[in-house]
Parts: C-alpha cells; structure tokens; sequence
C-alpha cells in the first residue's frame, strides 16, 4: 500500500517501469481514435468570421461553443468532453487556409465543424479532402457540399442555394405580372451559386432579368449598385447579399423611391441583424425562404422546442440576443454534430464519423418547422432537404405556402 500511494501521489520512488504501462490502461477496451479523440476528449475544429464583412454571423460561433459547454456540463458525449476550437477568418479565403492548415497539422482535430461561408470553405475544400479530415455540416448552402463521389470528406447542412434561387424565380413568373427583375449578387462562389439557380429556374425568361450588378466584400456601399438596379425600370429586386449589404440595399431602395417586389436570400433573413438596420417601414413584404423557426416569431412561443432553446440562451448565453435566429441556427446544426458523434460510440474515427454522419434517417433536428427532418445517406449529403416561404410583416416573419422540397429529394 506504501508503495502505492506513493506512485499516486508521484513520489520519488516510483517505478518509472509503471508509467510506461500506464497508457495501455488509458484506453477503453474496443475503442478506437484517430488524431483529436481520446478516452477523455473529443476536439473539433472550427472557423467563423469573428471579424470583417460578415462579423454578423460571429454569433454562430460564440453560440456553438455555449452548446458544448451545456454538453460538457451534462458529462460529455459518452463520458468524453468536447473541445471547441473555433479561430477567426474574418470571412477571408487566405485566412481560412492558414487557420485550417493550424487546426488540422497543429491542433489535430477529429474534424472541423460548421465552418462558415462559401469562398471561404471552398478554399479548403480539396485540402480537406485530401487530408482525409471530416468537413462536416458547413455554414453555407452551396450546392456542391452535397458531392460525395467527389468529395466523400465535405457534407452541407441547410438547403442548397441553387434550389432555394430555383423556387424564387418559379414564384416571380408565377406570381409577377410582366416581370422585369434586378439581381444585386456578391461576387463570389456564394453569389454565383445562387445566380445560376435562378437562371435555372427562369429558364425560357431569362429575358426577365433587366440588370445584374455585383458588389465586392471590401466594398463600402451598394448604394451605387441599387441605384442602378432603380434605373434599369425593374420591378423586381432578388437580394443575394450577406446581412450588412442586404440591409444598406433595401434601406437605399425605400431612400430613392424604389418600390420593386422583393426577394431577399435566406442567410440574410435575420431581423436582427438585416431587416431591423434596414428599417423596418423599408422592408414590409419582403420575401424569403425559411426551414428554422423564428425567434420573433410568436407563433412558436409555447412550443417545446423553442421554450428549450430559451432557458439554454438564458443560461449559456445571457448576453445574446433572443430575437436573432442565428443563435436558433447555431442550436440546431449543433445538435445535430452531438447526435453524430453519439452514434460514433467508442470508435471516434474520421472514417467512422463520416458513415454516422451520412446515416440519419428523418432526424428530428430541434427547432426545424414542422415537417422538416434530417436525413443522409452514403449518396445523399444534403441533410436539410426542404423549406417554406415567408413574407416579412410588421416586426417577424409570416409563412405562407406547403413545404417544398429541395433538389437532392
């Protein structure tokens, strides 16, 4: 017993013979790791525009961590904690290589998680890969993170943007008498992803479109740019822009008298950060695509889901704002890399952490609308599938219409 407490206690004689065996205790029985897992730890890898641009999204990332540590109070994901790493790209693509490179060389990460923006993920996308390293549930709806013969390390999350153009185009000639339509589009893979969704769902009426104008991240206004869309005699507006340039484009259309109908992308549709800094006498009828519930949205005030999700935004993050959705957003795509990870058990590989993630069947992800589930499989990397447009009234969103679904269906 002597010699015992003495090895605990490290003292001076003990056997260093012993600590050479101690590792082999470390480990559960049938477990297997590979870089970023251990029997005690699960670290994953992330990048968020904490700066720059699109510093509006720097809540997701604030709020993702919250979620880990709630996980972590309640003992970890099979008695393992989870570390969050999440580094600053200030949603630039040069930025986001070197943060990546880091996380994955450095920090040695199990996989990187919801990493945000397109140009952004797009400049790592072979890198990951390459590497082997899960790049899992992205911060964007480019359509391309739904490849998996191509691309079996990379699987999106919400709705594509190919799809979600497609269904505002087919609403515009459905419900548009003589439409003459007006694209302000960022110029970027962002951008073109959904350009070339809407040129899709035009078809035949392309025609339709009168101006196209884009704008750079760098750039300080699209004052000039909504001038011109003004000018061109369009009476249709489709916003693909990133909240700062979404708001200062809608406040500049009511400023000039522009009065067109109006079709804003679904990563702008915070009230928070975009319509409410737009004005909100500005942006009445605004519409847009949805498949989160709204916090501002009273509607879902007693539902379960949502009264959950308050009493976490109380506890974890007293600070935030309980009117921006991003923070719902965050939640939600969260609980769904908890769900995975679960599934993992004892075998926290990166090739075992890609078969669970593309093996979800009709997932019930927490505050989705109703009748919108998560599903995967080895051939389907689109995990959320459909969504439901909304028109801005007053102080929220309405919605209005049946589910429609996305492509990958």
């Amino acid at each position: 017993m002597r010699t015992t407490r003495r090895l605990l206690m490290g003292g001076a004689a003990a056997m260093p013979a012993l600590y050479v065996l101690a590792p082999a205790f470390a480990q559960k029985p049938g477990a297997k790791y590979d870089d970023g897992a251990t029997d005690t730890e699960i670290k994953i890898g992330n990048t968020n525009p904490y700066s720059g641009p699109a510093s509006a999204y720097g809540v997701i990332g604030k709020a993702i961590e919250s979620y880990w540590k709630m996980v972590n109070d309640q003992g970890g994901i099979n008695g393992r904690k989870v570390k969050f790493v999440s580094l600053d790209d200030g949603y630039s693509p040069p930025k986001t290589v070197e943060m990546v490179r880091q996380l994955v060389e450095q920090e040695k990460v199990l996989a990187l998680f919801n990493t945000l923006g397109t140009p952004t993920n797009t400049a790592i996308h072979r890198y990951m890969n390459q590497r082997k390293v899960p790049h899992l549930f992205l911060a964007t709806g480019a359509s391309k993170w739904g490849k998996p013969k191509e691309f079996p390390w990379t699987m999106g999350f919400q709705p594509d943007y190919h799809t979600e153009a497609v269904i505002y185009a087919k609403h515009i000639l459905a419900n548009v008498k003589d439409p003459k339509i007006a694209v302000l589009m960022q110029n970027d893979d962002y951008g073109k992803d959904y350009w070339e969704g809407f040129k899709d769902g035009l078809g035949k009426d392309i025609n339709k479109v009168v101006r196209h104008v884009t704008y750079e991240v760098t750039d300080p206004t699209v004052d000039s740019q909504t001038i011109q869309m003004k000018d061109s005699g369009a009476n249709v507006f489709f916003n693909i822009s990133i909240p700062k340039f979404a708001a200062q484009s809608m406040r500049k259309a009511a400023e000039i008298g522009w009065k067109p109908v109006q079709y804003l992308n679904n990563v702008s549709a915070q009230v928070s950060t975009t319509m409410k800094p737009a004005g909100f006498e500005n942006v009445q009828n605004v519409i847009t695509a949805a498949w989160l519930m709204d916090p501002t949205d009273k509607q879902w005030d007693d539902h379960a889901e949502m009264k959950t999700w308050r009493e976490w935004m109380a506890k974890y993050n007293p600070a935030g704002n309980v009117q921006d959705v991003n923070y719902c957003y965050a939640y939600a795509v969260s609980f769904l890399m908890h769900e995975t990870l679960k599934k993992c058990g004892d075998v926290l590989t990166r090739e075992n952490l890609m078969k669970q993630a593309a093996n979800h069947q009709k997932l019930r992800v927490p505050l989705a609308l109703p009748g919108i589930t998560v599903s995967t499989s080895p051939t389907d990397f689109y995990p959320v599938q459909a969504v439901r447009l909304q028109r801005f009234k007053g102080e929220t969103w309405e919605l209005f219409g049946e589910i429609l679904a996305a492509e990958s269906t």
